[in-house]
């Protein structure tokens, strides 16, 4: 697989890969019902179209050819010396391959500017925390407001880099 940035026409590939691979991490914690209506909204193409355009943003996708093997969605904050890692997610079928990985390399070579990346993650997603921690990242904190309008708590993690 290799890390390309996504355009329009990736949109309908990068909300199934979302999903199924929602649904495949978190039916379990929420629900079926509440995980379609969540990926309903964050991921619908609208949602996904409006990232493309955000500035001080990058919008990456794994992909071998042939299909969507993850995405990943970081911006600048106010501070331009803190991104936050809105969205990174890998295929189920790709997991443990070294997708995940690129991806977060690609989205810290992206932000030259910036001293520290932060994200949100679901405390009940220990493969996404164990994923987190060997890639360098450390709790600082919780939110109750994951992504800032979900109403879902997560701990929040946060690298050094630059």
């Amino acid at each position: 697989m290799f890390v390309r940035t996504a355009s329009e026409r990736d949109l309908a590939a990068v909300r199934a890969l979302l999903v199924e691979t929602w649904h495949a991490t978190y039916d379990a914690i929420y629900g079926v019902e509440r995980v379609a209506e969540i990926t309903d909204d964050w991921h619908s193409i609208a949602s996904l179209k409006a990232r493309l355009t955000r500035p001080n943003s990058e919008f990456l996708l794994a992909d071998d050819g042939k299909r969507l093997g993850g995405m990943a969605f970081a911006a600048a904050t106010t501070d331009p010396k803190i991104v936050l890692l809105n969205q990174l997610y890998v295929h189920p079928s790709c997991q443990r391959q070294g997708i995940g990985r690129a991806l977060l390399e690609e989205v810290e070579a992206s932000f030259p500017e910036a001293h520290t990346l932060r994200l949100e993650v679901e405390e009940a997603n220990t493969v996404a925390i164990a994923f987190y921690r060997s890639n360098g990242f450390l709790p600082t904190g919780k939110t109750a407001d994951c992504g800032g309008r979900s109403g879902l708590p997560a701990l929040i993690f946060e690298k050094t880099i630059g």
